[in-house]
């Protein structure tokens, strides 16, 4: 691996030093380094910034120093690639970003011996269809959501998989979730655990009116459709929590496993249940 990328999050006080550390690291070890543009904003103008998107059709690899909302927004630019993207964690929860800044270098070494492992994550693409016609795709990695703004009434969503239908959901929203975004809103809102590389998708109804609406775990080969079967309300579809779209009365959300996988580096240090039971405490009393 010879071209590495960094992106970080800003308004982080620790990313500064920590990037000029990995810059130099990298740099002594004949490697190329590229910043986007707000990496290279937190070095106060010594090192030029490039657009993200160019950053990662450059790299080899990719470090991320933040949280699990910078690397989805880079996973959403990868596309077809398979980039590895060694995600460090800055002091949030963090599921994503397995490594801490003290493992950095350690599994930056293990990188560039080649001696690492990789966790592949399945992602979804979403369509949204007006009269049949396509409006609007994402790729999602964590989740799609289907949810009202919080002054609106219920909606009605009306959900069929693979053709079948399955029911029509009266709900604060809906919640489409891979297994990697299992531990995301998914979770938050009553959702099971998929462990990451399980091929499932989960379905969540958000507050449904009926206490006997429960998660529903399906094949990540199934073809989820969400028809908005109320009129009058503020609806949106959200994914990943960054991008989406307003959805109006009829419109469909289809909901597909893509033809790509995100690959995450594992950390050297944790398994994934050591992982949840660092994040979530479980066992502490």
């Amino acid at each position: 691996m010879q071209h590495i990328g960094i992106v970080a999050k800003p308004n982080k006080p620790e990313v500064g030093p920590v990037l000029r550390k990995l810059m130099s690291w990298l740099l002594e070890r004949g490697r190329r380094v590229a910043l986007d543009q707000e990496s290279a904003a937190i070095l106060q103008g010594t090192e030029n910034g490039l657009p993200r998107s160019e950053v990662v059709g450059w790299s080899d690899l990719i470090i991320v120093l933040g949280g699990d909302g910078t690397i989805l927004s880079v996973a959403r630019l990868i596309g077809t690639r398979e980039v590895p993207i060694l995600g460090v964690n800055l002091g949030g929860l963090g599921f994503l970003t397995e490594i801490t800044l003290d493992e950095v270098i350690p599994a930056l070494e293990a990188v560039l011996r080649n001696d690492f492992s990789v966790s592949r994550r399945l992602t979804l693409t979403a369509r949204v269809l007006r009269g049949g016609t396509e409006i609007a795709s994402f790729e999602a990695l964590n989740d799609a959501v289907i949810t009202k703004t919080a002054l609106s009434r219920i909606v009605d969503l009306e959900t069929h998989v693979n053709g079948e239908y399955v029911a029509t959901f009266r709900a604060d929203g809906l919640i489409v979730s891979t297994p990697t975004g299992s531990t995301a809103y998914c979770l938050a809102a009553g959702g099971p655990i998929i462990y990451p590389t399980l091929p499932a998708v989960v379905i969540i109804p958000i507050c449904p009116h009926t206490l006997t609406n429960r998660p529903l775990v399906v094949p990540d080969s199934a073809l989820v459709e969400i028809v908005r079967g109320s009129d009058g309300e503020d609806v949106h579809l959200t994914v990943d929590g960054q991008v989406g779209v307003g959805l109006r009365y009829r419109d469909v959300v289809s909901l597909q496993r893509s033809g790509r996988t995100v690959a995450l580096i594992k950390s050297p240090k944790l398994n994934y249940f050591e992982l949840l039971r660092a994040k979530l405490k479980w066992g502490e009393r």
